[in-house]
């Protein structure tokens, strides 16, 4: 088994109204045990387009996986479609039933069970995976060594089933290669020239090593993926072809294992007993929320402030107003003096500051959208940077000055 198509089922997707985070996810972890993704394919609720996708979708992989389209009524298209497509007839499964029932009572749901009883009837050719967070099962069907997943839709439903029991399975029934991956966090060095820089070393890696660019906002993240066999032989095949890369590029790299800058900034503040806080006003909160999704953060983030009037910036930052009625409040003075006022605020040896317009319309000074101040403060040092980018929208916006606030505090620690 090398290859997967996901299929997401529903109109809610199609409109723009959901997100489909289900796909990532499965991708991702289809990928941790060595199957790749070959296509993701959205399509509407309708028992003729899912039969002429499962159709095509067989030929293009071995593993076929949908969410969406499972519901408590009669009409379920989705498992009327699924039983027409392998030449079946769907019947009440007991066992399934007796699941619903007990997750009914354990919710005190009783009296919906009969309305709730439908989702216990599945094709009678599938082998059925309990959900355990909700009450629409997940059905496995096989045709000609190929495997078909159905699962519900909702997220908190999908992530249990496919990483407790479809992955187990999966990895149980075939015998699938090692992965295993390294993040070299690059940054200071455009993309193309850092190509051109390694390119002689790319080259030359392995047949079972592969390389992937990744740019996360001013930043690059060279991920290596090696399969085999044996894991402990491909954790050193690829710690080797690392150690041939680092002396290429230096002066550029911040980190060698983790992935996600906040989760590297973790591992400097910890080690080195810092502590930190923000003072958020175009970023609105954004910075805060990077810093403690990364557990054990109370270690060392003591608290953040979303100032974003500019009387709270004021009155709970000790900002001037004298330096805001002669700068305007997105400036550099206005942005040191909040990253100051924070770190007297919270006593902590960093601080952090943002000031700026991220839209759609201008700021209350009549700075540009796009336009951003903001200051980093370590103990009584602060560098203060601007950058204007015009072209983002309000959240990607928010998201990106907020990775190169934190990647820039990474630079300034390596570098003291």
């Amino acid at each position: 088994m090398e290859k997967a198509v996901l299929i997401t089922i529903g109109d809610e997707i199609l409109s723009g109204n959901t997100i489909d985070t289900n796909s990532n996810f499965i991708a991702s972890e289809l990928k941790n045990i060595g199957i790749k993704v070959s296509q993701i394919i959205t399509i509407s609720d309708e028992i003729e387009t899912i039969k002429n996708t499962l159709s095509a979708a067989f030929e293009l992989g071995d593993l076929i996986i949908t969410t969406g389209g499972l519901g408590p009524t009669r009409d379920d298209k989705t498992k009327k479609a699924l039983a027409e497509f392998f030449n079946d007839e769907i019947a009440l499964d007991e066992f399934t039933f007796n699941h619903l029932k007990g997750y009914m009572e354990r919710r005190g749901r009783l009296e919906i069970l009969e309305r709730n009883k439908e989702q216990a009837f599945v094709p009678t050719k599938s082998v059925v995976f309990q959900n355990h967070y909700g009450t629409a099962p997940c059905m496995m069907m096989e045709q000609n060594g190929k495997l078909s997943f159905s699962l519900p839709g909702v997220p908190y439903e999908v992530k249990p089933l496919i990483k407790d029991q479809i992955v187990p399975y999966l990895k149980e029934k075939f015998k699938l290669n090692y992965i295993h991956s390294r993040i070299v966090s690059v940054v200071g060095i455009p993309e193309s020239i850092l190509a051109d820089t390694i390119e002689k070393w790319e080259l030359a890696l392995p047949e079972n090593i592969s390389l992937s660019y990744l740019p996360v906002g001013t930043r690059v993240k060279l991920r290596l993926t090696a399969s085999g066999e044996n894991e402990a032989a491909l954790k050193q095949q690829t710690e080797n072809e690392v150690q041939k890369l680092l002396p290429l590029i230096k002066d550029n790299v911040i980190a060698v294992f983790e992935d996600k800058i906040e989760n590297i900034l973790a591992e400097m503040l910890t080690e080195r007993k810092l502590t930190i806080s923000t003072a958020e006003s175009c970023t609105g909160g954004e910075l805060a929320k990077m810093l403690t999704s990364v557990s054990g953060s109370s270690k060392y983030f003591l608290g953040g402030i979303v100032a974003y009037a500019t009387e709270k910036k004021i009155r709970i930052l000790n900002v001037s107003k004298e330096t805001v009625h002669q700068f305007t409040v997105v400036s550099e003075q206005v942005a040191q003096e909040m990253a100051k006022g924070c770190q007297e605020l919270f006593d902590t040896h960093i601080a952090l500051s943002t000031t700026g317009v991220a839209g759609p319309g201008k700021g209350e000074d009549g700075k540009e959208v796009g336009t951003v101040y903001y200051t980093i403060r370590i103990n009584d040092q602060e560098m203060t940077s601007k950058l204007y980018m015009p072209h983002l929208e309000r959240l990607d916006f928010m998201n990106f000055v907020s990775q190169k606030v934190i990647q820039d505090l990474v630079g300034l620690l390596i570098n003291s």
